[in-house]
């Protein structure tokens, strides 16, 4: 690569190699980086215009201009290359002279100094280090019972939060992300691309829980119960559900007086996209040009036009709010010492409100998803823009820190899907197939600072989802933070041992352990060759016999690991035993939290999710195949929370 061009890449962050999943060296091609150069508006294209870019790049670090935000912790100090005034939350003002002090309480403030403003946010050295426990993890939208209207809610969650810390002295509950849709049809069946991850979905509202049914007159509950959907056949229907809710929720909207929403910060906004999705379709992209900016005079005049629609919406974000406090309450009432952790996709849909509200901070041409793989061989692409690293600093990190502090409001803790993009993303260019990106590097430090800060004001738990590809740098610094990590059972293998199965005394103590992920095979699934079969229908497999093969192999290696730690009495015990021992094996870990799936106490073998399918495969869709009624009085959930608390958890 031209020297010149590796440079200039490096001054902004774009990798110009970088090690796959089986540690070995990858070069990126030169026109990869120069057009990921070209989408953080670096002009690499020619070797003059590369020149230049460089000259200005040097000519900043010359002179020793500080970044728009730095971080620092609690008990570390930072030199400056001068002195200014440091200003905190609460206005006082300390000088500051060739350094940041150690000592600093945590909190965000603004340096001052003669030709700069820069935010710097103080974090705390680490969480408070999280108990030896166990818990759940649940796809909420897949349960579903005699009250839900076809999809699983809170109500659903409050009462299987409530039975799981009463009656089996569970600690916590992992949920998929519930973060909000785009209340027009289609609706985005998959929780990881919301359209704003800032506000939550309205499909998982109860809507028979609200307060507005409660004291509506009796003709209006009847004309609410009415709309209640009918579940049929096995897929769940987004577009009918949300219709069903949206009419009720209209009623009640309208029975209630028509309220006005309070004013919360970005609600307003949230609220307008919503509105104006319904005049004019789901994709901001092509509304009318001068509507294409939640700043522009022609949107605020559509906000007074459309001001019913506005307030219905921001209403019914307030609805959502109420609820997922109450299933917090719920968790927390119940005995659960961690409660309820939520899930925080690693980015939006680029049509979505939050890419239309905080546009000026994200890269909207990008899409970000993961290298070819092991199980993904030909890459990821995700279709979700990435923050810009760059204007993430300019503007103090405030788009990252209001999505955090929105999430921790009715959240005990957080996971961090793709905890490795705090670190650096895969950035596929426009027109590009996924294997034809490249890491682009973002400020970590700056990243875990926000994060650290604003769960510990929240007094929550964070997990790290640091599977696949992923620098050990990141798993260290989620242990250095007190930040769990995540292991999987099919993947705790020890590369000095040939990558054999690791047995659990030797997991990783800083670490959340499972079976499986939503992107993964189920335990029945994993048992049955599932995950190979349904890949070679799709043709998503080079080898079809190589996988068959490497599968019964993993198999028959789990087996023996089981017999071995003596949670398994025999390789021809049922399929029943064989999970159940797969959770004996989970408690036996050295993980401080374990995490059982209903998927594998019921023998699903379905997973939730395939990666590389869009329709071809139920992504998103499959219920349960038994109530929720069913699911708590089934013997089988029993027998794998007495494994999950053989481990003296």
């Amino acid at each position: 690569m031209d020297q010149e061009l590796a440079e200039l890449a490096a001054a902004y962050g774009v990798a110009t190699g970088y090690n796959d999943g089986d540690r070995r060296p990858v070069t990126v091609d030169d026109e990869v980086v120069i057009e990921v150069l070209g989408l953080l508006e670096v002009d690499a294209s020619t070797p003059q215009a590369r020149r230049e870019a460089l000259r200005a790049a040097r000519e900043r670090t010359a002179a020793g201009r500080l970044p728009g935000t730095i971080a620092l912790r609690t008990t570390t100090s930072r030199p400056l290359p001068g002195s200014g005034v440091l200003v905190a939350e609460d206005g006082t003002r300390l000088d500051v002279d060739g350094e940041l002090p150690a000592g600093l309480d945590a909190g965000w403030y603004r340096l001052e100094t003669a030709d700069q403003e820069v935010t710097v946010v103080v974090a705390p050295p680490a969480l408070p280090e999280p108990p030896r426990s166990w818990g759940w993890m649940l796809q909420l939208y897949a349960l579903h019972s005699k009250a839900s209207w076809g999809i699983g809610d809170l109500g659903d969650l409050r009462e299987f939060v409530t039975h799981a810390g009463r009656e089996h002295g569970a600690s916590a509950v992992l949920l998929n992300p519930l973060h909000a849709i785009t209340p027009v049809p289609p609706v985005q069946p998959s929780p990881y691309t919301p359209s704003s991850r800032r506000f939550a979905t309205p499909l998982a509202l109860r809507v028979t829980d609200l307060d507005a049914y409660a004291v509506a007159d009796p003709a209006t509950r009847a004309e609410v119960d009415a709309l209640k959907p009918e579940t049929t056949g096995d897929r769940i229907a987004h577009d009918r559900v949300w219709a069903a809710k949206r009419s009720a929720l209209e009623l009640l909207w309208r029975s209630a007086g028509r309220p006005e929403p309070r004013d919360e910060p970005g609600l307003v906004d949230f609220a307008t996209y919503c509105a104006l999705a319904e005049r004019f379709g789901g994709r901001w992209s092509i509304w009318p040009e001068e509507l294409r900016h939640p700043g522009s005079d022609a949107v605020a005049a559509a906000r007074k036009d459309l001001a019913p629609r506005v307030a219905f919406h921001g209403w019914v974000q307030q609805q959502v709010a109420g609820q997922l406090a109450r299933a917090r309450d719920a968790a927390r009432g119940s005995g659960m010492s961690l409660g309820v952790i939520h899930d925080l996709a690693v980015g939006v849909d680029p049509e979505g409100a939050d890419a239309w509200a905080l546009q000026d901070v994200l890269a909207l041409d990008v899409t970000v998803g993961a290298p070819p793989d092991a199980f993904n061989q030909r890459g990821q692409a995700w279709g979700l823009p990435p923050w810009r690293p760059d204007r993430l600093a300019e503007t103090g990190y405030a788009a990252y820190r209001d999505m955090l502090r929105a999430l921790l409001s009715h959240a005990d803790g957080l996971r961090i899907d793709h905890v490795a993009g705090l670190f650096r993303l895969w950035w596929v260019p426009p027109g590009r197939s996924a294997d034809r990106g490249t890491y682009v590097h973002y400020d970590a430090e700056t990243m875990l600072a926000v994060l650290t800060l604003e769960a510990s004001r929240a007094g929550a738990l964070v997990v790290g989802e640091d599977l696949g590809t992923v620098e050990p740098e990141v798993t260290e610094a989620l242990a250095e933070r007190n930040m769990l990590g995540s292991t999987v059972l099919w993947f705790a293998r020890d590369p000095e041992r040939d990558d054999a199965l690791m047995p659990p005394a030797e997991w990783p103590e800083q670490a959340v352990a499972t079976i499986s992920t939503h992107d993964l095979p189920t335990a029945s699934g994993f048992l049955r060759g599932e995950h190979v079969r349904v890949r070679a229908e799709l043709g998503l497999l080079d080898d079809v016999p190589a996988e068959e093969a490497k599968a019964a192999a993993e198999r028959a290696e789990l087996i023996r690991l089981m017999t071995d730690e003596g949670v398994l009495g025999s390789a021809d015990a049922p399929e029943g035993q064989i999970v159940a021992a797969m959770h004996a094996l989970l408690a036996r870990s050295a993980c401080r939290l374990v995490l059982a799936s209903p998927y594998d106490v019921i023998g699903e073998d379905r997973q939730p999710n395939l990666p590389g399918t869009v329709d071809e495969y139920p992504n998103w869709r499959l219920p349960l195949p038994v109530s929720l009624e069913e699911l708590l009085a089934d013997p089988r959930v029993d027998d794998v929370v007495a494994a999950l608390r053989s481990g003296d958890r």
